[in-house]
């Protein structure tokens, strides 16, 4: 693999394959497992990475890198392989969650600021060492209408991070991955499609602003945006037509041309839901940028029901990430459809 970040961003947007986002913190990995009644140990963690990494046709057809934690970089298989070289043998590309949580911003009620910036360059350099070539640093930004949510200074404050963060990166030869996360869900997700829009768009010409400044080279970048959805709260509800429209039409407005890639993060929505998003915003025409999904929760939660924790369900867990990470490699190239969904 070329270490020019250039085409190490390019080789994450590749061919409709897209990113695994399995960099869950120990407390999330907890939640999950707690679905399935299985004890979050170091060793239950290990088999269930250990279970989706080694899934030779997802890993290797459609899935493009791995989003790990910093405990899952340093984990080897069973048999004494490291994780990192199983993600590498399928011609995957490690990467390594790097902030350190939004935590509350000081000042600004009900909002949060990412923080981790101290000591992220050592950090950096140790990642890059265990074979990391990307990195990932996530902002929160939620919408509450009735507060006047968010404020300017929250948005400024996470997207100076972020391109203090992407700076650092590329210093370091790892391609960071920017993620302005405009929360759809949570206690005051009445918003609705439009006020997603402005807000997303608001957030996404202040980081490529903050970008230029840092002198960050875009095209060593992926984007993990959010999609221009409603929130989850709100009475009326969009069509997926609507959403890939504007979705479409909020990127064209704000992502300069020399970013590779658009990774969207699946926010909370429903597995399908969000395949079915990626798809039609791909089928929508020529795009400057490869469109393809960085999901978590909606390229796991089958595979995690199916495994359920137990050996003899391995293979089933298997088939059930592959299914999925197929279906949104399809969606990738802008060819799912829904029948494909019941047929499997």
């Amino acid at each position: 693999m070329t270490e020019r970040l250039a085409d190490i961003a390019a080789a994450m947007v590749a061919d409709g394959k897209g990113l695994l986002a399995a960099d869950e913190s120990s407390s999330t990995i907890k939640k999950r497992f707690d679905t399935i009644n299985l004890v979050s140990t170091f060793e239950a963690r290990r088999d269930y990475r250990e279970m989706l990494f080694t899934a030779d046709e997802a890993m290797s057809k459609y899935i493009s890198g791995v989003i790990l934690y910093d405990e899952t970089i340093r984990q080897a298989a069973r048999d004494g392989t490291p994780l990192v070289d199983i993600i590498k043998k399928a011609g995957s590309i490690p990467g390594i969650k790097v902030d350190a949580g939004a935590k509350a911003m000081a000042a600004f009620p009900g909002e949060k600021v990412t923080e981790g910036l101290d000591g992220l360059r050592e950090r950096l350099q140790e990642y890059h060492k265990l074979g990391a070539r990307f990195a990932k640093w996530r902002a929160v930004i939620d919408i509450d209408t009735a507060s006047g949510l968010p404020s300017y200074g929250a948005l400024r404050a996470n997207v100076q991070a972020l391109a203090r963060y992407a700076a650092l990166c590329q210093e370091n030869g790892i391609v960071p991955i920017v993620e302005p996360e405009v929360i759809m869900d949570g206690p005051n997700s009445t918003h609705d499609i439009k006020t997603c829009y402005t807000v997303t768009e608001k957030a996404l010409k202040f980081l490529y602003e903050e970008l230029f400044i840092a002198r960050v080279d875009l095209e060593g970048t992926i984007l993990k945006p959010n999609m221009v959805v409603p929130g989850q709260k709100c009475p009326v509800q969009a069509s997926p037509e609507q959403v890939a429209e504007l979705t479409v039409k909020l990127f064209k407005a704000t992502v300069p041309v020399a970013v590779p890639g658009i990774a969207f993060l699946s926010g909370g929505q429903s597995d399908e839901l969000a395949t079915q998003h990626l798809s039609l915003i791909n089928e929508s025409g020529d795009l400057p940028w490869k469109i393809t999904f960085s999901y978590g929760r909606a390229l796991q939660a089958a595979a995690i029901k199916a495994w359920g924790g137990k050996d003899e369900n391995w293979a089933a867990g298997q088939r059930a990430f592959t299914h999925r990470a197929k279906m949104n490699w399809l969606a990738g190239n802008g060819k799912w459809k829904a029948e494909l969904e019941k047929a499997a």
